[in-house]
């Protein structure tokens, strides 16, 4: 028998929130295997009405901490989707892989469904991991990620809004608290260095999966103008994000070639529907977002912090 279709659609009406009873078993179910559950047909009359939803499975629901993208926050627990210009796609992604702490549960509402264009592209991270070449896929594993990032300065997200303080010593003790080394530059910016994962395995299957952004972080990922320029600019060390390999080797943009023709092999989509809510696995499935024009707007929450072990 085939594998069930990625989302799996489970169709309803009424209240949202009373679907989490209703359909329980088959949700959960769904997340277990395929990875996603798309509830259409329900009446979703609020942004308040979808937090409820996604915090009546139980677990808190988190806040966007150490973000790499720009989102507003909505209400307790709910932001706008990435904040990115509407004619460029955001590539396929785990929400925070990039990090070494990341929600496992991650949901979207689609409060407006843009007329042309703008549906969230899916994948699945075991499928990934299986698909890549051993040997590649073997060397990031072993090697781990360095993800190196520097505020500020025009280029990237400030840090006071990353951290969403403005108090050096709380942004000092957060990075001790998650493994992430710092520096205060001359000019008052912030420069942040992390080793992380590459591949991670679920905790609840105990599946592989290839768990990173390495293919978004690494300069390879700008066009090659956007490259140039920067570059030109500012210099390697001062780009704005870069990845390296665990031990501060470059990474062959070659490997990362190889990484996104799977990524897009593997891809599959779906257009949104107002009123629309998607879960996914945040471990068994990536997303991201097709440019559209027109309207949009989509609203996330996140939940079950789950990630390596926090430094000590």
């Amino acid at each position: 028998m085939p594998a069930p279709a990625l989302p799996v659609v489970l169709e309803g009406s009424g209240p949202l929130i009373r679907a989490i009873e209703a359909r329980d078993a088959e949700i959960r179910d769904a997340l277990g295997t395929v990875g996603g559950v798309l509830l259409r047909g329900y009446d979703v009359e609020s942004v308040e009405a979808f937090r409820a939803f996604a915090a009546g499975f139980g677990h808190p629901l988190l806040s966007y901490e150490f973000g790499s993208t720009p989102r507003s926050k909505v209400e307790g627990g709910v932001y706008s989707s990435t904040e990115y210009p509407a004619h460029r796609e955001i590539p396929l992604h785990n929400e925070q892989s990039y990090t070494r702490d990341w929600p496992l549960r991650i949901w979207f509402h689609c409060v407006t469904a843009s007329p042309e264009g703008g549906a969230t592209p899916l994948a699945d991270s075991r499928a990934i991991y299986r698909a890549l070449d051993p040997a590649l896929r073997d060397k990031f594993a072993t090697r781990g990620l360095r993800y190196v990032r520097n505020f500020g300065n025009g280029l990237d997200l400030p840090w006071t809004k990353v951290f969403d303080t403005d108090d050096r010593s709380a942004v000092e003790a957060y990075c001790r608290d998650h493994a992430i080394d710092f520096t205060w530059k001359e000019d008052g910016e912030l420069r942040t260095s992390q080793l992380c994962q590459a591949v991670a395995k679920h905790p609840r299957t105990g599946e592989d999966v290839w768990f990173n952004q390495a293919h978004l972080f690494h300069v390879s990922g700008l066009d090659e103008v956007e490259r140039e320029v920067l570059l030109d600019t500012v210099g390697e060390d001062e780009l704005p994000r870069n990845v390296y390999f665990g031990d501060g080797s470059p990474i062959p943009d070659a490997d990362l070639d190889a990484v996104r023709a799977v990524l897009e092999a593997e891809k599959v989509s779906f257009p949104w529907q107002a009123g629309d809510v998607l879960m996914l696995d945040n471990m068994l499935i990536m997303h991201g977002r097709e440019p559209y024009a027109g309207p949009r707007k989509v609203v996330v929450a996140m939940a079950e912090a789950h990630g390596m072990n926090k430094a000590t």
